[in-house]
């Protein structure tokens, strides 16, 4: 297994951004370090994306039946979560970086796959889910089995997101409303921000915000 990684900003800092995306996302990374700059009053960081081959394999915690089409969901995150932590996130602060942070985010499944990686590994100090797949099935019941293990978790959705035919897609509001009820009462540091139109827009933008909360508040 191997993943194109493309850095931006600064390599040596001690804010490490980490994102999955795919080729769109990449058509709109330059818009969304400007917005990141921006929303943090310029903070320093280093933003690594990490292109993903097979989306819905690749980012896919468990098998699930397609929602669209017949691209099925698969397995791989498991997989893709091992890969990432040997070859980018690569080791934890060491003595001579006591301060160094890390933070896991993405749009849609990218974003559920970080929420997903929260579970398995207290290597990121902050998740930033922005619009997560959070419909995915059966994921409910395993945040409710499961302790998190991140520091802080930002959550977003479009407030037209819910509004949909698809009876799978369409509980991704009452979804993402019982995830932050649970991670807050769990005494995680946890917000839901609600944005404006469906799941197409703005994804660069609300992927921004996500970051800029996580690196404020980790």
């Amino acid at each position: 297994m191997a993943f194109e990684v493309k850095t931006f900003e600064n390599p040596g800092s001690k804010k490490l951004l980490v994102q999955m995306v795919d080729d769109h996302d990449l058509e709109l990374i330059e818009k969304e370090v400007s917005y990141i700059r921006e929303l943090t009053g310029g903070d320093d960081f280093c933003l690594k994306t990490v292109r993903v081959k097979s989306w819905n394999h690749d980012l896919s915690p468990w098998p699930a039946p397609a929602v669209f089409g017949s691209d099925n969901f698969g397995d791989g995150a498991a997989e893709t979560l091992a890969w990432l932590l040997r070859e980018v996130v690569v080791e934890s602060p060491t003595e001579t970086e006591p301060d160094r942070r890390v933070f896991l985010g993405g749009y849609s499944l990218a974003g559920l796959f970080a929420l997903w990686a929260g579970y398995q590994t207290d290597r990121f100090d902050g998740i930033a889910a922005a619009s997560p797949s959070i419909w995915f099935p059966e994921f409910d019941d395993y945040m409710n089995s499961h302790p998190i293990q991140t520091g802080a978790v930002y959550l977003s959705l479009g407030d037209r997101e819910e509004k949909t035919r698809n009876p799978v897609m369409s509980a991704v509001g009452e979804r993402i409303r019982k995830a932050h009820e649970l991670l807050s009462g769990q005494g995680v540091p946890c917000v839901l921000e609600w944005n404006k139109g469906n799941h197409f827009k703005d994804a660069d933008l609300r992927t921004a915000k996500a970051f800029a909360w996580v690196m404020r508040n980790c």
